[in-house]
């Protein structure tokens, strides 16, 4: 297993990296493009769609975000769009989270699928905008997921039951723990700090997500990144209680030893409009 894991994590960073370093941003949208239409067609089977009904949306959601290109939304100041889609992340994830699988067994399906491939579209706009803006940029995005996650995992590890006794979501996710999501927020206040120190070697146009943060002060900064490091456990829970709701482990086995895109993007479906919002307010 740790073997396949590794094998596909090695394939991915084989198609990822030249994709973001080439010098056009228009190979690493196409390839956003490819994984995102991925993430619609599991969308679909999750809620019960047919094979062909699952291929139609995910051809529906790439053609979306082709259109997008081509109209120039990418180059475009989209505040508003950032703001609503956060806004939206933060309510319907807490509404989410506090009715569980049942509330979501509630709504239709039609408007679950209408939903997904919204939130997908958005996150295309805002990964595909964010290399638009600078590498710097859209790594300092992605690390944060990446460190929240891996911070809260060996936190969770090593901490977890020893100072909260009821765990993080249990009837959702049973594994996670208070201390793991602590430990995650630990991570990436300190990744905060220390990106945002070696970058004052960049010019501001070249400047990650942290120091455009932290033009409003450090404190404003650390607030931030807390609150997007939240968002990220919210993702993570909100795909798990979807995935529950179906009966399923993993959104596919599009990546083996990874699950599906969904496992691996979950956490980054709220954050990406969400650090957009922030860096344009």
């Amino acid at each position: 297993m740790l073997k396949q894991r590794i094998i596909t994590a090695l394939l991915m960073l084989v198609i990822l990296l030249p994709a973001v370093f080439y010098p056009a941003p228009e190979a690493f949208g196409a390839v956003a493009v490819v994984l995102i239409s991925a993430g619609a067609w599991e969308w679909a089977k999750l809620n019960q769609y047919s094979q062909v009904q699952a291929l139609l949306t995910a051809v529906f959601c790439a053609a979306l975000c082709v259109i997008s290109w081509y109209g120039g939304l990418v180059h475009a100041a989209l505040k508003v769009l950032w703001i609503g889609a956060g806004s939206a992340w933060v309510v319907l994830g807490a509404w989410l989270l506090h009715g569980g699988v049942r509330v979501w067994a509630s709504v239709p399906r039609v408007l679950r699928l209408a939903g997904g491939i919204l939130a997908l579209w958005v996150a295309w706009l805002a990964v595909t905008q964010a290399r638009i803006i600078g590498i710097n940029f859209l790594f300092s995005i992605l690390v944060l997921v990446w460190v929240a996650d891996i911070f809260a995992y060996f936190a969770g590890r090593a901490l977890g039951g020893r100072f909260f006794t009821r765990k993080l979501a249990p009837s959702i996710s049973p594994g996670k723990t208070w201390e793991g999501a602590i430990g995650g927020m630990v991570g990436v206040v300190v990744c905060s700090l220390i990106w945002r120190s070696l970058d004052v070697l960049a010019t501001p146009e070249q400047a990650g997500i942290y120091s455009r943060l932290g033009a409003a002060g450090v404190p404003f900064m650390v607030l931030a990144v807390l609150f997007l490091a939240a968002m990220s456990v919210v993702g993570d829970l909100v795909e798990s209680l979807f995935k529950r709701s179906a009966g399923v482990k993993d959104s596919s086995g599009l990546l083996p030893g990874h699950g599906g895109v969904l496992d691996r993007v979950d956490a980054l479906l709220p954050i990406l409009p969400l650090a957009m919002m922030l860096t344009s307010l």
